[in-house]
C-alpha cells in the first residue's frame, strides 16, 4: 500500500498532507507516530471522569493532530466534539464521542495495515 492509498482508505487528504509536510518520507514518519499520541486515551479518561475541561482539551488536541496529518474524517469528528464541549458546561455527547472513537479506530487499523505491508 502506498501512502496515497493509505490516505484514500482513511478518507483523508493526501494532497493536504503533502502540501503541509512536503514529501512522503515526512508524511510516513509522522503518520506512523500517530498511534503513540495519547490524546484519545486522555479523551476517554476525561469523559469517564466527567472532567469537561480536560475532555475539551483532549478533543481539541486530537483535532489538531489529525488536522496536521490531514486525517480528514477523524479531524471533522474531533472538531464536532470539540465544538460541543467548547462551552465547558456539559459532558461529551455520546453520539459524537462514538463517531470520534470509530474514526480513530479506522485510522489505527489502516496505519497498522500500512506498516505491515511496507
Amino acid at each position: 500500500m502506498t501512502i496515497a492509498q493509505c490516505y484514500e482508505k482513511l478518507n483523508g487528504s493526501y494532497e493536504d498532507a503533502k502540501s503541509r509536510l512536503m514529501n512522503d518520507r515526512l508524511i510516513e514518519k509522522f503518520m506512523l507516530k500517530f498511534p503513540m499520541d495519547n490524546s484519545m486515551t486522555l479523551l476517554r479518561e476525561a469523559v469517564e471522569n466527567a472532567n469537561i475541561p480536560e475532555s475539551f482539551r483532549a478533543a481539541h488536541t486530537l483535532k489538531g493532530v489529525s488536522a496536521n496529518l490531514a486525517f480528514t474524517q477523524l479531524c471533522q469528528a474531533a472538531s464536532d466534539l470539540t465544538e460541543q464541549l467548547r462551552p465547558c458546561k456539559e459532558t461529551a455527547d455520546s453520539a459524537l464521542l462514538q463517531r470520534v472513537e470509530d474514526c480513530y479506530a479506522k485510522v489505527i487499523e489502516v496505519l497498522s495495515q500500512y506498516e505491515m505491508e511496507k
